[in-house]
């Protein structure tokens, strides 16, 4: 496999992951260096361990998974994504507001983000390519861009305040809705 076509590969794997960080860096909580490092981190971390895991498990797993990982993708996004909506349009901002750089919801836009990783480090096994370069190169990718889309959320939503938390909430829902259309359909 080329550095080209890992590169790629990162890019694309890492897709999912920016545009849900550009969703949590709408969220007031998600401002400052730490929230930054949290989600970048998590997210480029699990992006290179699910590969690992998909390449350890190896073939036999491929056929359950990707009857329900689409579902599985569904149910986390649609999850956070709801509990931005209504955090969004809620007038209790410090009651109702979540913070997507922490705790349970961070660990599950981490996996929610990463399912498709998984099942590339699957495909690798199968072609007998060896996992860590490919993993490092998409954990680094993943992180920088995970960070650029956070920086990118806390600019605009300086600008647009709660209302881009509702819209990263409905984001995130169409993008569960939309793994599930192109698996089922696709």
């Amino acid at each position: 496999m080329t550095y080209l076509e890992v590169v790629l590969i990162a890019f694309v794997l890492a897709m999912d992951a920016f545009v849900v960080s550009i969703a949590a860096g709408t969220n007031i909580k998600s401002r400052g260096i730490r929230p930054l490092f949290r989600l970048s981190f998590h997210f480029g971390f699990f992006q290179f361990l699910m590969p690992v895991i998909g390449w350890l498990i190896g073939f036999q797993v491929s056929l359950y998974t990707s009857e329900i990982d689409h579902w599985i993708v569904l149910i986390l996004l649609g999850y956070v994504g709801i509990k931005m909506i209504i955090s969004g349009v809620s007038k209790k901002e410090k009651n109702y507001s979540i913070d997507p750089t922490k705790g349970f919801t961070l660990v599950m836009l981490s996996l929610a983000t990463s399912i498709d990783a998984f099942a590339v480090g699957l495909s690798l096994a199968l072609l007998n390519i060896s996992i860590w370069y490919p993993a490092v190169i998409i954990g680094i990718i993943t992180a920088s861009l995970s960070a650029i889309g956070v920086l990118s959320g806390n600019s605009l939503s300086s600008k647009f305040g709660k209302k881009l938390e509702v819209i990263g909430g409905i984001v995130l829902i169409l993008l569960g809705v939309k793994i599930v259309i192109e698996h089922l359909f696709f």
